[in-house]
């Protein structure tokens, strides 16, 4: 890997840590596409996958007292209980169709929570199973687990500090699990391994960064950041679906 590239790819990697330590997710959303410009896909998952992680480490280690293990804990479970009917899904329906009902969820949500502020709140963690349970069915069918649990934690309400640690807590008990799949499928290559260790000190700096950005936005402009993007992702998601699946525009 030339020189430029390696700056590419650490840059890269610095702002989607910046993104995530910010808002408690969206790393993959904003390292993944840029991150395939510069390297093939199959170095940039494996390295996004060590890096998301990591991020998740060093945010608990300021900030764990803020998670909500009950919640956690919950939706944790309810995910394992989800799992198999994701991969039952992903045998039996049509490539690209849970894709486009993902994003078509994502962007509803997040489109009536940007003009409509006033979002009714849950008082209590008795729906976190089906929030779980659907996060454990997208992530075994599409690999998105992660709306579900933030939809979760912004109807829920927690403070901005609660629901960046909370959702750490949630992610780095299922990072491991990818990380094992794709290590025994032998993409973590040397030249993976080397990126990640050049880039530790700039996640450490984006960790740190990230955690005061945070900290400086009221809670109703962090979760209008929130929202914005979920929408985001929702539309990517539509995009690679169209560009991926010729098959599903054609019928």
């Amino acid at each position: 890997m030339s020189f430029s590239a390696i700056a590419a790819v650490l840059t890269i990697i610095f702002v989607a840590a910046l993104v995530r330590s910010a808002f408690g997710f969206g790393d993959a959303l904003v390292g993944m596409p840029l991150l395939a410009l510069v390297v093939p896909i199959r170095a940039a998952t494996p390295l996004m996958a060590l890096v998301g992680p990591t991020i998740a480490v060093l945010m608990l280690a300021r900030s764990w007292r803020r998670v909500d293990f009950r919640s956690t804990a919950v939706l944790i479970v309810s995910t394992l209980a989800g799992i198999p009917f994701g991969l039952y899904a992903l045998k039996s329906v049509r490539e690209g169709l849970i894709d486009i009902v993902l994003a078509g969820v994502i962007i509803l949500f997040a489109l009536y929570s940007l003009f409509r502020p006033e979002v009714r709140r849950l008082k209590s963690a008795r729906s976190a199973p089906a929030f779980g349970f659907a996060a454990g069915v997208l992530g075994a069918a599409t690999n998105s687990n992660g709306p579900p649990v933030v939809f979760y934690g912004a109807l829920r309400g927690w403070p901005p500090e609660s629901f960046r640690a909370t959702l750490q807590g949630y992610f780095i008990l299922t990072g491991p699990a990818i990380l094992i799949g794709q290590a025994a499928a032998g993409f973590l290559t040397a030249r993976v391994w080397r990126a990640y260790l050049y880039s530790l000190p700039l996640i450490a700096i984006a960790v740190w960064a990230g955690h005061g950005l945070g900290r400086r936005l009221p809670a109703a402009r962090f979760y209008r950041w929130i929202y914005g993007l979920l929408l985001a992702a929702g539309l990517g998601l539509v995009l690679k679906t169209l560009l991926a699946s010729p098959g599903l525009k054609g019928g």
